[in-house]
């Protein structure tokens, strides 16, 4: 699969009943490979989603100035929606056609700061266990030297999406 930039992943509309017979696993390969179009969310704060394996999402995400705080390191809600993203997407990848797993809550822990100089940040999210109802995740943002700079758990509920 070709890694798509934010501002090229815009892909034409699909509407959801075009995408009621996917997988999970196939719909978050179809956001990587930009074949549909992604959520807004992902321009307002972008990242490059890495080809997804089953339980597992890779997300390249570079800081920029406009989500410093007032010490001039990275605002937490940005740390927090990248965890948030990672986890969420990794459980979508478990999901069968014709279900949905919506956040039931995200925690999230941060180790070190991040920094507009701390260059291409790699997050990734995977599933720890997933139940009939309940996907479990872990989240971690590390830097390209490998060191860690926030962590994070989540669960996710599963359930049946809505025409």
């Amino acid at each position: 699969m070709t890694m798509v930039s934010p501002t090229e992943a815009r892909g034409a509309p699909v509407s959801i009943s075009a995408l009621a017979g996917c997988s999970g696993l196939e719909l978050v390969a179809r956001l990587a490979e930009g074949s549909i179009r992604r959520p807004s969310m992902a321009e307002t704060l972008p990242f490059t989603l890495l080809p997804p394996e089953e339980g597992k999402v890779r997300l390249l995400a570079t800081p920029e100035p406009r989500f410093c705080n007032l010490t001039n390191t990275i605002h937490g809600g940005w740390i927090m929606t990248m965890l948030d993203t990672a986890m969420a997407l990794a459980a979508q990848t478990t999901l069968s056609s014709g279900e949905a797993c919506p956040s039931h809550e995200t925690t999230a822990k941060f180790v070190r700061p991040i920094s507009i100089d701390s260059g291409v940040m790699h997050v990734t999210g995977h599933v720890v266990s997933r139940g009939r109802t309940v996907i479990t995740l872990e989240g971690r943002i590390d830097d390209a030297q490998g060191r860690l700079h926030a962590h994070g758990t989540s669960t996710c509920l599963i359930v049946s999406r809505r025409p």
